[in-house]
């Protein structure tokens, strides 16, 4: 069976226990979502959008005891953990203030009848698959097109988040939500594949790493579900100009920020040669300048990784990386102190003989590569694998938007990385993963588009 566990990377002390969901238990779940779907789908939708509403109001109202939690639970800073539950928030505020434009008819060209659209119903029950590094805004983004859409939800957080999860899941019953509408599942990855191939849930969302991805695609391929997968970034920062202090300050900041753990986090700092020098001069010293420390403390500005194994992954990545003659320009090794922390770090020199040049470094590394122009920062942006966001930063925008048009991402940004609000699309391409979260785009993943047509009754000939 699965292990969930509130274990403090600070700290390193297991805190909490939690006794995972049993087959039989599951088999009640799964029933109980699938009866409530019944009924919860046929609520008015201002019934619905209500639920967002008031879980939204919650959110802002308890977002300190929130980030605290969740600080213990994966190591997040104060002021970011509130920072997400604002945006986590914001996205419930957003679904429930437009509901109904959201899930309007979309009327089309009579085509010979008397009228012809197509409307957003409801799949059924879905399954979602989370990740630890945004235990509330990860969640909140696939709770809330879906609950608006009328579907009903097994959410199934990571090992060490069933606490935020469980708090999640609170929320919504106090906001109204009937409680077998959605239900937190503690399962393993055996129990994953059983609710999938169950005839009663209609589609699986997963965000997190590629293997998990792969194995949950290939699941809901062969029993014929839809699914949604968020996966893993290495995302390009190209610099073609502008304020190198700025800039540097910026990218140093973006990439330290939930001390590295974010799949659209600016992983490969891509500089034109002229600017390299004095790019790499600021960021070194706005990382050196970073406050690393317990996250339940105010001055904190980075956290420990979100735990022990994942220091393990990230060193091993370094450590190959120096072995192969990469310039550690800071940091590069674990901190001398209790719990999971690294280094802020800064690596220049990078080939493709290092596992760090092609593999995602998820933690507090930034790597940053030279380039004499425009044509080579595109190509080396576009080698990766991943496809997830991607952004450009100069003064000139003509050259900064025809840059970012060409990167093979699913999200493009000029003098910005990572932008993330209710209404705009989340998603990526190559092994990043397919489907789309927020915003409109959020609410058709998981419906049914169903067309209507009206026509007239029309006398048989003679």
């Amino acid at each position: 069976m699965a292990s969930y566990r509130l274990e403090n990377p600070a700290t390193g002390e297991v805190e909490q226990t939690f006794d995972p969901t049993t087959d039989e238990q599951l088999q009640e779940i799964i029933a109980g979502a699938h009866e409530a779907y019944a009924t919860w789908r046929r609520e008015p939708l201002e019934t619905r959008a209500a639920v967002l509403a008031r879980a939204a109001d919650t959110f802002e109202e308890r977002a300190d005891e929130m980030a605290a939690l969740i600080a213990r639970e994966m190591g997040k800073p104060l002021a970011q953990g509130v920072g997400e539950v604002q945006l986590s928030a914001s996205i419930l505020r957003w679904y429930a203030e437009h509901a109904g434009e959201l899930l309007a008819l979309d009327e089309l060209p009579a085509l010979g009848a008397q009228r012809t659209f197509v409307e957003k119903e409801p799949l059924g029950v879905l399954l979602g698959v989370m990740p630890w590094n945004f235990p509330y805004y990860q969640l909140v983004r696939f709770i809330a097109p879906n609950l608006l859409l009328g579907n009903t939800m097994l959410l199934k957080p990571a090992g060490i988040c069933a606490a935020s999860a469980t708090l999640v899941e609170d929320i919504l019953r106090e906001s109204g939500l009937p409680g077998a509408a959605y239900r937190t599942v503690l399962i393993d990855r055996d129990q994953i594949q059983d609710v999938i191939a169950d005839d009663r849930v209609q589609g699986v969302s997963l965000t997190g790493s590629e293997a998990a991805g792969a194995a949950v695609a290939k699941g809901a391929g062969e029993h014929l579900k839809k699914s949604v997968l968020e996966l893993g970034g290495s995302d390009a920062m190209i610099v073609l100009g502008g304020d190198m202090e700025r800039v540097a300050k910026v990218a140093a900041r973006a990439r330290l920020s939930n001390a590295g753990q974010a799949c659209n986090s600016p992983k490969r700092m891509i500089v034109l040669e002229e600017h390299y020098d004095a790019f790499v001069e600021n960021l070194v010293k706005n990382v050196e300048a970073t406050a690393v420390g317990d996250p339940s403390e105010e001055s904190t500005a980075m956290g420990p990784l979100s735990s022990g194994e994942a220091v393990d992954t990230l060193a091993e990545l370094v450590d190959d990386a120096r072995e192969k003659g990469v310039a550690v320009r800071t940091g590069g090794t674990r901190l001398d102190r209790a719990g999971a922390f690294f280094a802020p770090t800064v690596l220049t020199d990078v080939t493709p003989e290092m596992r760090a040049f092609a593999e995602e470094l998820f933690g507090p590394v930034a790597v940053v590569h030279k380039v004499k122009d425009v044509d080579e920062a595109v190509e080396l942006a576009n080698s990766s694998s991943f496809g997830l966001s991607g952004s450009v930063w100069t003064d000139d925008l003509d050259l900064a938007e025809a840059t970012a048009r060409r990167l093979d991402v699913g999200m493009a940004y000029v003098n910005e990385h990572g932008t993330t609000l209710a209404g705009l699309p989340f998603g990526g391409v190559k092994r990043s993963g397919f489907g789309r979260e927020l915003g409109a785009y959020g609410i058709e993943e998981f419906a049914n588009r169903r067309l209507v047509r009206v026509s007239p009754t029309r006398s048989p000939k003679a």
